[in-house]
């Protein structure tokens, strides 16, 4: 069986990296003052950012059109039995609900196209499509490439720490009071992703060393317990992200390999503009998951 792999810019993959993977990437849209933009199409990092900063510019994100999403899995079905489409985690947007159902509902796709709802975004969804590929690779049907990752979609954390409360206060995620508060004791809250929602892990930080400690802890935390079987067999990887915070993030890469020589850091990239619109600029995370 001939499988093709197609996932979303919420994966962190470009477009010119998912042509050389021999993949698609689907561009997720970005909203700015109601005007629609495509990530890394017509919207690029350095754009984006600019616009989020200005406080008279109103930034949010949408849901690709299935119709849109229905023409690549069309494309990709002419040379391939079968689609293996990774969309970013259910419990963070619609759009994967809303591509379950087109795909389970259009007779295009029935039994061919598996949407794979494994909780994943940033890199740990990047993860998953580098190991899809490999799988369709090695010859794996679509139906063992779809089982597998979602046997192992919970074996992967997030931990971010947000530079400021901002965003996350304009988004609806925090209180007004609760987001001011935070603002004058100049917090740096660690926020988690478990497979579902963004998530409160450690509110009382301050500075980005804390934060690191803070972050590098609960690794350890998952390696020695959550993950210590996967991490004995040499299945576990780590990452890092942030939201244009490059020289952070390479400083972060440096130290992880330093505590964890054992776990190999294998991306080092700018989180996705769905999630960096929620937790704006600064942001700096690590993330652990499974390899294939």
């Amino acid at each position: 069986m001939k499988v093709a792999v197609v996932t979303d810019s919420n994966s962190g993959i470009t477009q010119s990296e998912a042509k050389e993977l021999g993949i698609d990437v689907i561009p997720m849209p970005v909203l700015i003052d109601g005007e629609q933009y495509l990530e890394d199409i017509s919207l690029t990092q350095e754009q984006f950012y600019e616009k989020l900063r200005d406080i008279n510019i109103n930034v949010s994100t949408a849901q690709p059109a299935p119709e849109d999403v229905g023409e690549v899995w069309e494309k990709n079905l002419e040379t391939h039995d079968a689609v293996i489409h990774i969309p970013m985690s259910s419990g963070l947007s619609n759009t994967c609900e809303t591509l379950l159902n087109y795909a389970a509902n259009d007779e295009r796709f029935k039994g061919k196209v598996f949407v794979v709802d494994n909780q994943r975004i940033s890199v740990t969804q990047r993860q998953s499509a580098y190991d899809a590929i490999k799988m369709a690779n090695e010859g794996k049907t679509a139906q063992e490439i779809y089982d597998w990752l979602m046997e192992t979609k919970m074996t992967s954390s997030i931990y971010i720490m947000v530079d400021t409360l901002k965003y996350l206060k304009k988004g609806g995620r925090l209180t007004p009071a609760v987001a001011m508060i935070g603002t004058i004791l100049k917090l740096k809250p660690v926020l988690q992703i478990q497979g579902y929602k963004l998530d409160t892990y450690n509110k009382s930080v301050r500075k980005l060393a804390d934060a690191k400690k803070v972050m590098i802890k609960a690794v350890h935390d998952d390696l020695d317990n959550r993950f210590s079987k996967e991490r004995e067999a040499g299945r576990m990887v780590l990452s890092v992200a942030h939201t244009d915070n490059y020289a952070e993030a390479d400083k972060f890469k440096a130290e992880l390999e330093a505590e964890f020589p054992d776990i190999p850091v294998v991306f080092v990239d700018p989180l996705s503009l769905s999630v960096s619109c929620h937790i704006g600029p600064g942001a700096l995370a690590v993330t652990i998951s499974i390899s294939y």
